[in-house]
C-alpha cells in the first residue's frame, strides 16, 4: 500500500493536504534516491517523508547551490535526486546551474514559491518575480504548477523529461498552492 493510502486510508480526500503525499509516492516510482534541500516550510511535509525514508538519502543543504552539486554527482554515481527550494534560493544557484546545463546533467528541481499571492514579506517579492526569468536565462526548462492536481501531473512529466532526455526541469509551486504564510 502506498504512504498516501495509508495515510488516507477511510479519509475524505483533501488534494490540498495530500499532494506532498502523492508526490513523495511519484518521486519514489521514478527512482528518486537523494533528495537534498534547504529547510522550508512549503516542503516541510515532503522532507519528513523522505528523511523517515530508509531507502532515501536526505541532504540537508546550508546553501542551495549545494544540491545541484549533489544531484550532479548522484546521477554520475547511478542514482536520481531531487533539489528541493525555495524561490529566493534560486538566486545563489544561477552561477552552479551552469554545471548540469553545460554537462547535460539531469536536473529535477522543486521550487516553492514566495513574493506572490499574500507575501507577507517584502524581501521576498524581488527573486520571486525574477525566478522564472533567471532560470530560463541560464538554460532551465521552466514548469509551473497552480493546483495539486497539476503538481502532481507537472512533476511526472517533469521527472520524465529530466532523467529520460537529460534535461534541467525546475516545477514552481505557485504560492497560493502552498496557503499563506502564517507567522
Amino acid at each position: 500500500m502506498s504512504v498516501v493510502d495509508r495515510i488516507s486510508a477511510g479519509a475524505a480526500r483533501d488534494p490540498a493536504r495530500e499532494w506532498p503525499l502523492e508526490l513523495y509516492d511519484l518521486l519514489k516510482r521514478a527512482g528518486i534516491r537523494q533528495v537534498s534541500y534547504v529547510p522550508d516550510a512549503g516542503h516541510s511535509a515532503l522532507i519528513r517523508l523522505f528523511g523517515d525514508d530508509a531507502d532515501m538519502t536526505t541532504n540537508m543543504l546550508t546553501t542551495e547551490e549545494e544540491g545541484i552539486a549533489i544531484a550532479t554527482g548522484a546521477w554520475l554515481g547511478g542514482q536520481r535526486s531531487v533539489v528541493l527550494m525555495q524561490s529566493s534560493g534560486v538566486g545563489n544557484c544561477i552561477n552552479m546551474l551552469s554545471l548540469p546545463v553545460q554537462t547535460r546533467t539531469p536536473l529535477l528541481m522543486l521550487v516553492t514559491m514566495r513574493g506572490e499571492w499574500a507575501e507577507f514579506n517584502p524581501w521576498q517579492v524581488p527573486m520571486g518575480q525574477a525566478t522564472e526569468a533567471a532560470l530560463t536565462a541560464i538554460g532551465v526548462t521552466v514548469l509551473r504548477a497552480e493546483t495539486p492536481e497539476d503538481l502532481i501531473e507537472i512533476a511526472e512529466q517533469a521527472a520524465g523529461m529530466a532523467f529520460d532526455a537529460d534535461q534541467q526541469i525546475a516545477v514552481l509551486i505557485g504560492q497560493r498552492l502552498l496557503g499563506k504564510k502564517k507567522w
